[in-house]
């Protein structure tokens, strides 16, 4: 069986192949606990009733079996020696076959229980044929998204996209590997890594390193500073979809079908879940997950802080005392579960200490239209706080429309004005400012 068998099967092999055996678990009767065991047995059960389209008893019967073909397996691999070639289960996973190379041996896999099949090369051989391609696989084409022992077919499998099966095979044989081991077959598969996205984890773009801040829908949001809009990143991979730096220090990142963007925080170690938005007042503490130094947690000093950096002025920044370093950039602020915002930069280290920053969570939503995940059912608050600093992108302003909406006007909660041609109505209090036109600003107001 190959060798990485699902240890989640039993049933009794007899000389005519494996047949069905009682359940596993046994029901539990009146006045008795479920244990932790038979939950969990019971959710494989309904996964696999589910995804193999098999009834509940079936697939007990099929759990029984595999768990009684995976211990044969492991006695004859012993017994074998190095005649034993591979094993494999029929489609109804009842059936085990083992190959061997000595013909002399069949007896000992039937009285074993399994099925007998003679090949001319054993699993040892084809796994050091596999490992001469591992070892060239830096050089193997684009068009091969793959390749495996085969043990049902006693040869190694190249898979090769339409119209490079003659590239795959010439890099087979260039690969040391001989020409009757090998069968090249055709495939669509263009495999990527799925990757949970979760804040704090590191991402790459070309040669550098950030971290993740929060999950959104589609995708995350990071420091503007990791990457221009179009960068492409790996794990995971995606590309940036919008960011502004200087001037302002966010991204986000539109992720590549595959990957999963979950509402959580990486503690280093453990999880924290993500479940608003709620800005943190001054004075509060906060903590920041990274992928260089980890979790570290500190108190905020002061908001809407410009810093100078060598590529130009950032404003809006949150000042705090919790540290951070290189690689660390675009990761997550939390207060308790609340999302503050995403590293920008600082003065100092986590030997030393310092003056460290963040780029506050609500623009970056505001900005680019984006919805946080959160843990809790109701959708995510992206509105508690007001834009702190003018987004620098062109897009996101439009000339003055006419109009009662003025830059410079205080705004209570409620208020309504019109903006070319459309009315509003303000989400919150705050004072308008060049850039945050009614149309780009749908945190702070609505069409009415």
């Amino acid at each position: 069986m190959n060798r990485k068998i699902v240890a989640a099967a039993a049933a009794a092999i007899t000389g005519a192949g494996l047949v069905a055996a009682v359940a596993l678990t046994p029901s539990a009767s009146a006045g008795q606990t479920v244990s932790a065991a038979d939950q969990v047995q019971s959710e494989i059960v309904a996964a696999l009733s589910r995804d193999l389209k098999i009834s509940p008893d079936q697939a007990r019967t099929r759990l029984a079996s595999e768990q009684k073909a995976a211990h044969a397996d492991s006695a004859l691999k012993a017994r074998l020696g190095s005649s034993y070639a591979g094993s494999w289960l029929d489609a109804a996973g009842t059936t085990l076959t083992v190959a061997v190379t000595d013909a002399a041996l069949e007896g000992t896999v039937r009285a074993a229980g399994a099925i007998p099949k003679t090949v001319a090369r054993s699993a040892a051989q084809l796994d050091a044929a596999k490992l001469s391609l591992d070892t060239k696989g830096t050089s193997a084409p684009k068009s091969v998204p793959g390749w495996y022992v085969d043990a049902t077919t006693n040869s190694i499998v190249v898979l090769a996209n339409a119209g490079a099966e003659a590239a795959a095979k010439s890099w087979a044989t260039a690969s040391g590997v001989r020409a009757d081991a090998v069968r090249v077959e055709t495939s669509a598969e263009t495999p990527v890594p799925l990757i949970d996205v979760i804040g704090g984890n590191a991402y790459t773009f070309g040669s550098g390193r950030c971290s993740i801040g929060f999950s959104v829908e589609g995708g995350f949001v990071t420091a503007g500073h990791c990457g221009t809009t179009g960068t492409r990143t790996s794990n995971p991979s995606g590309t940036v979809a919008g960011s502004s730096f200087p001037g302002n220090d966010y991204a986000w990142v539109r992720v590549d079908a595959g990957n999963t963007p979950r509402p959580l925080v990486n503690r280093y170690p453990g999880t924290v879940p993500v479940a608003g938005s709620q800005e943190a007042a001054i004075g509060a503490s906060v903590c920041r997950s990274g992928s260089t130094t980890g979790w570290h947690c500190g108190t905020i000093q002061q908001k809407n802080a410009s810093v100078n950096y060598p590529q130009g002025t950032v404003s809006g920044l949150t000042r705090t005392n919790a540290c951070a370093e290189p690689g660390d950039s675009g990761g997550s602020w939390l207060a308790g579960d609340q999302a503050q915002g995403v590293t920008s930069g600082g003065s100092g280290n986590c030997s030393s200490g310092g003056t460290f920053y963040f780029q506050p969570i609500s623009e970056i939503l505001s900005v680019y239209s984006l919805r946080l995940l959160t843990s809790g059912s109701n959708p995510p608050s992206s509105t508690t706080t007001t834009p702190t600093t003018t987004p620098t992108s062109p897009t996101t302003s439009n000339p003055p429309g006419g109009g009662t909406w003025a830059a410079g006007t205080s705004y209570a909660m409620g208020a309504t004005v019109t903006y070319d041609g459309v009315s509003y109505r303000a989400l919150q209090a705050h004072t308008a400012q060049v850039g945050w036109e009614p149309p780009n600003v749908p945190a702070l107001w609505a069409r009415s």
